[in-house]
């Protein structure tokens, strides 16, 4: 009996080496076909994350364009909405001018006016470019004519043709000038000319 159970447990143990084997070679293949898998499933994802992110990024432009547009609109209507009475005020002084005979009570009214719109401006942040007296700068000032003179030095502004608007620090309009510009000398024949005459 002893080498009946020795020859089965010599097949047992090679049954159980088989079973092993077969076991380890099953875990193989499926360690092998397992990164295919789990790359594949990891590829998903990432696709997944990045059509997500790609729909999120364009709902994000979508709503900032829309902020934006809605912003400048917003502006708009407070700039405009500042600006009805002084409209308000010019056409009660246009209805007041058809009947009335006199023409000083019609300029003071347009004065008025005037000055509830340059009121209106400095509150919305506008100013005006200093022109007539100050030196021409050419980031604030167009020149469009230049003037010889000897009354002002050359390069101060004599003249404001249309006067020049900042907001808040920012260029809205450049002012258009006059530009005073020493004499050109006479020559020497032009002055023995002169003299001769």
């Amino acid at each position: 009996m002893s080498t009946e159970t020795e020859q089965t447990s010599t097949t047992d143990k090679v049954e159980e080496q088989d079973t092993m084997d077969e076991t380890a070679s099953e875990e193989t293949a499926a360690a092998e076909a397992d990164p295919l898998a789990e790359l594949q499933a990891e590829r998903d994802k990432l696709r997944d994350q990045v059509v997500r992110a790609t729909a999120d990024f364009e709902n994000y432009r979508r709503r900032a364009r829309k902020e934006t547009e809605d912003a400048k609109n917003r502006g708009k209507e407070d700039a405009l909405r500042e600006l009805l009475p002084v409209f308000d005020n010019l056409e009660r002084a246009v209805s007041a001018s058809d009947g009335t005979a006199d023409l000083a009570s019609v300029v003071e009214g347009v004065r008025m006016v005037l000055k509830l719109f340059e009121d209106t401006a400095q509150r919305m942040g506008l100013e005006r470019v200093p022109g007539v007296g100050e030196r021409f700068d050419p980031s604030m000032h167009e020149a469009i004519q230049q003037m010889e003179t000897d009354e002002k030095e050359p390069g101060t502004i004599m003249a404001e043709v249309a006067p020049g608007y900042r907001i808040e620090g920012r260029l809205l309009r450049a002012g258009m000038v006059v530009v005073a510009r020493a004499k050109a000398k006479e020559s020497a024949s032009e002055a023995e000319g002169n003299a001769d005459a």
